[in-house]
């Protein structure tokens, strides 16, 4: 098949021709390039059609496509995140995806993740999202309730030396937050009645949301839970034993491992609701790996045959997996590593996942969204007003009415 693509090609635009003038260009992080590199070798080995792979730090990707693509200087095709996809395609940076037979290969949520406008832009890889990573040696069978996780800081904290049962960034981290608010019902953005997310329905400020802040501010009050944690604080509390839980992902894992840790997965414990009676689900944020096209691209066809015919294989998926693992949104390499307890404990939290909103207005949610964190961390507003003035901000900032 691939190389029946390839004859069509040639015979389309001239056997030479095409081998000498034809380069595709992919840009792509650390994590990518060297599996990228090597397909490249194997792809040019067979057709004679280089394929340049530049590598380029994962936070500075969208940036410098953004900048170079209209020029004619940006990739083909762009390895990334599936939240890059609403700006990118709403100014007119991505070419649509036709997945053909090959779509029923992948996750419905990771293809649903990298669509916007009603088209698909991007061939999603892996899926990522936080859950409990706990030390063994200090917590035998983590908590399947918040009341649980409470009792058990209860027992073990002490700031002093210092010790906690729990630890997530929050200094302020919306993202890793979001699991308080969303477990009784809070939400970013509701659905119009197509299906789309809907910018002006803002749910940052639902009770179930207050909620999860109110038992949030509790913790802090309490001293069971220390303010203003980024990534290095809760590294080095966990890593040096001082944290017997961290909410993380599964970028934490390596490092864990060459800590020494015995370490397991589990769910974020579930939360009482603001009835008293029901429990709520903790709903994470789910990230999408995946490639994209340019729209200004001059080897489109190209590309995709590279995309859905080399990349879209379990061979290369499998290796993608092993160089960074995280959960395949290609099923049948998803098959393949679903015995490995890591992506399945992964995988149970992610089940009850949100994709990361993906359309352009989200830019317009971190700022006030961190700031309420920081007023109800700090103590300076309640939840119900930090984040009832956060959605106010937010609405303001898209002109709803």
């Amino acid at each position: 098949m691939k190389k029946l693509l390839i004859v069509a090609l040639a015979l389309a635009l001239g056997t030479a021709a095409f081998a000498q003038s034809a380069k595709l260009v992919i840009w792509a992080d650390d994590t990518r390039a060297p599996v990228l590199r090597d397909l490249g070798a194997a792809f040019k080995a067979q057709t004679g059609i280089e394929i340049e792979v530049v590598e380029i730090a994962f936070d500075q990707l969208r940036g410098q496509f953004v900048t170079a693509a209209p020029t004619g200087q940006g990739p083909d095709i762009l390895a990334g995140a599936h939240d890059w996809v609403g700006e990118l395609a709403a100014n007119g940076l991505l070419e649509p995806v036709n997945f053909g037979p090959k779509l029923a290969e992948f996750s419905p949520v990771a293809v649903q993740a990298f669509s916007y406008g009603g088209h698909n832009y991007g061939v999603p890889q892996g899926m990522e999202n936080i859950a409990i990573i706990y030390n063994k040696a200090l917590v035998s069978q983590p908590p399947r309730t918040w009341d649980e996780l409470l009792n058990l800081a209860r027992q073990i904290t002490d700031p002093t030396k210092p010790m906690y049962a729990l630890v997530f960034q929050n200094g302020p981290d919306p993202y890793h937050w979001f699991p308080m608010l969303s477990a009784n019902g809070g939400y970013i953005f509701g659905t119009s009645a197509d299906g789309s997310l809907n910018p002006c329905d803002v749910g940052l400020a639902t009770a179930g949301a207050i909620h999860g802040a109110k038992l949030f501010a509790g913790m802090i009050d309490e001293g069971l839970l220390p303010v203003g944690v980024g990534w290095d604080t809760m590294r080095a509390l966990f890593f040096g034993g001082n944290a017997a839980m961290v909410i993380s992902g599964p970028w934490l894992i390596a490092d864990t491992k060459a800590a020494g840790i015995d370490y397991g997965i589990a769910p974020i414990p579930a939360i009482l609701g603001p009835d008293g009676h029901t429990y709520g689900t903790p709903r994470p944020f789910i990230g999408v790996q995946g490639f994209m096209v340019s729209a200004f691209s001059q080897n489109k066809t190209l590309a995709f045959d590279f995309l859905l015919n080399y990349i879209a294989t379990t061979d290369t998926m499998l290796a993608l997996y092993q160089r960074n693992p995280r959960p395949p949104a290609h099923l049948p390499t998803f098959a393949l590593v679903a015995s490995d307890p890591d992506i399945a404990a992964f995988g149970a939290q992610g089940a009850f996942g949100i994709p990361m909103p993906n359309i352009p207005e989200m830019a317009s949610v971190w700022g006030a969204w961190a700031d309420a964190q920081s007023l109800i961390a700090d103590g300076q507003a309640t939840p119900e007003v930090a984040l009832q003035e956060a959605v106010a901000k937010i609405k303001t900032a898209l002109k709803c009415k």
